[in-house]
């Protein structure tokens, strides 16, 4: 993506040129890399969060919140699902400019993320449920990153 963006670039700096593959790919490849760089920090517990009321509650209450923070990401999920389901079609029969690429293929990232979160948020609830859910990702739940739970942490999700 930067080497297509560059070399663009430069050749409409040096030759009053361009390669309009390389915009409109460039442009598909960062919607993508956003919405799976989504799911990866998804996987490694670091979206944003306000842990201010959640820090203040004892080991049950956290897993409280944490359940409904989850049920909360999957529902939030079906509802992208069912969006991304529903334009589908529409997506299908619309082909992008330059490259003629149906636009599915870009739109349909929304499949990707809405599945991988939701899945990800499942499993955490199931963790909770049944007891697996260790200390150290409690208290990071929690906003405690010390370097103790920190460090267990990368070693669990490793």
């Amino acid at each position: 993506m930067v080497v297509m963006v560059f070399g663009n670039v430069v050749l409409r700096y040096l030759f009053d040129t361009g390669i309009d593959v390389s915009e409109e790919l460039s442009r598909y490849f960062f919607v993508w890399l956003t919405f799976i760089g989504a799911v990866v920090v998804g996987r490694e517990h670091a979206h944003l969060g306000v842990e201010t009321l959640v820090s203040r509650l004892g080991d049950k209450g956290r897993k409280l919140c944490m359940v409904l923070s989850d049920l909360f990401i999957i529902a939030c999920c079906a509802v992208f699902f069912w969006g991304t389901w529903q334009q589908a079609e529409i997506n299908a029969t619309n082909y992008a400019p330059i490259t003629e690429i149906s636009m599915l293929w870009i739109y349909g990232v929304g499949f990707f993320a809405s599945l991988g979160l939701g899945l990800l948020a499942a499993l955490r609830i199931l963790r909770v449920v049944s007891g697996r859910m260790s200390e150290q990702e409690l208290r990071a739940f929690a906003g405690d990153y010390s370097d103790d739970a920190a460090h267990a942490l990368r070693e669990r999700l490793e």
